[in-house]
């Protein structure tokens, strides 16, 4: 088994090498801090506006190398935060109208991989949320008994499930590299290999060299608290994942999974799958969640314990498959607000503006942001500035080794629930919601 080496998604494409490194000070219109898909969307949509800008987006790294190339391949219009969070701010029609862009954006993304000629492995399939403990089934409300969960994907356990028609599966790094190819092809020059120590008003300072613009976005997501200054603005939160050799036929009977459909999980630690083009199973879930002082992960490596406690969920969900070869793990960071919720910002006075904190949920809510910022930027006001996130402030994380124990000491809150669950506890464990109100989800 491969770990590491960033992910699945690019070993089966082929790792790129950094292109187009700064080389020396420049000056510019549009600074983008980040090349994952936030900072390519932005570009995208900024240059389809107005052509004449001169946008240059700083990558430490390659194109896609963060949770743009790492993640589950769920374009989904899963809400990026909580809804509470966000009818405080524009009430229940504005989380609504949140849902809407989002649910809309999953088109938007797949009619651009068609109008660009991105083949990125898109099919429109839909995500199945099983239920597997009468707590679990109280949550999720499934409109989907046992029997026709098992009609779908036959998930040992499932009690009930929620089927949602508004998510794809995409492959990662196809995706990304996608938009990168047609984001170069437009004019933007994206400058890897080229990381960036700090920014400020019309300043972004790089290892390479010092970008003047009079625009500075950071999209940096997980990775923000790499940035001087901005080490308790997000955590930086780890999630692993692991895909298998490919499944005979008589292995796909067996666990029922006939279709193209996303599969998910009501647990408090929960889990996320899907069914790759070339008919693999990559399960993702919860490993180490954060690490000390806000470090990320080297090359995408995981531990191997947690390699095992994601066997050991893929075996719990189907049986059938006990003892299957795994080909490949890994592992990437997400960002974390302190209140889980994302936030689009830009400020004309400064000329600043930030996207992210997705909290795992950002494939689609990506492009949304992308698509905001570009109307913050161009000064317009329309449906997406006025959208519950746009402006959203949040307090910072607290100072380790605060941080630190509070983040394990809640995961160990949630497996703990999880435990109680499964163990027949047939309402929410009052553990899970202590857990939540610690974490202020």
């Amino acid at each position: 088994m491969r770990n590491g080496g960033v992910s699945f998604w690019w070993q089966q494409v082929g790792l790129p090498s950094p292109a187009d490194r700064l080389e020396g000070g420049t000056t510019c219109d549009v600074a983008i801090v980040g090349g994952g898909l936030t900072g390519l969307w932005t570009a995208y949509y900024l240059h389809e506006a107005d052509p004449s800008l001169d946008i240059r987006v700083l990558e430490a790294e390659f194109a896609g190398f963060g949770a743009s190339g790492r993640n589950g391949g769920w374009l989904s219009s899963e809400l990026a935060g909580s809804a509470a969070t966000y009818a405080a701010v524009a009430g229940e029609a504005g989380v609504q109208r949140l849902r809407a862009e989002l649910r809309a954006s999953v088109d938007e993304v797949v009619d651009v991989t068609d109008r660009e000629g991105i083949d990125a492995d898109v099919v429109r399939s839909g995500v199945l949320y099983v239920a597997r403990s009468q707590a679990q089934a109280g949550r999720l409300a499934g409109e989907l008994d046992a029997r026709q969960v098992a009609e779908r994907i036959r998930v040992a356990g499932a009690l009930s499930g929620h089927f949602d028609p508004d998510c794809a599966r995409v492959h990662p790094a196809k995706l990304v590299s996608g938009v990168a190819r047609v984001v170069r092809e437009r004019g933007v020059r994206i400058h890897e290999g080229t990381r960036v120590t700090s920014v400020g008003p019309g300043v972004v300072r790089t290892e390479r060299g010092t970008v003047r613009a009079p625009v500075v976005l950071r999209c940096l997501e997980g990775f923000t608290a790499g940035l001087a200054g901005h080490r308790r603005d997000w955590l930086p939160m780890n999630s692993a994942i692991v895909v298998t050799a490919p499944l005979t036929d008589a292995q796909w009977d067996a666990v029922g999974w006939s279709g193209e459909e996303l599969l998910g999980d009501e647990a408090h630690a929960y889990c996320y799958a899907q069914r790759t083009a070339d008919g693999r199973i990559a399960l993702g879930g919860r490993g180490v969640p954060y690490r000390f002082g806000s470090r990320t992960d080297v090359d995408g490596r995981t531990q191997d314990w947690t390699v095992e406690s994601l066997r050991t969920t893929l075996t719990s969900l189907f049986p059938a498959l006990e003892g299957i070869r795994f080909d490949h793990a890994w592992c990437g960071v997400l960002g974390v607000p302190r209140d889980w919720s994302a936030s689009v910002s830009f400020d004309p006075a400064t000329g600043l503006g930030h996207a992210g904190g997705y909290v795992g949920s950002g494939l689609t809510a990506t492009n949304l942001a992308g698509r905001t910022l570009r109307d913050l930027v161009l000064g317009r006001s329309t449906d997406l500035t006025a959208l519950p996130w746009t402006g959203h402030d949040v307090r910072r994380w607290e100072p380790e080794p605060l941080r630190w124990l509070g983040v394990h000491a809640l995961y160990r809150l949630y497996r703990a629930a999880d435990r109680r669950e499964d163990a027949g506890l047939t309402r929410t464990s009052r553990i899970a919601r202590v857990a939540n109100r610690v974490a202020g989800r």
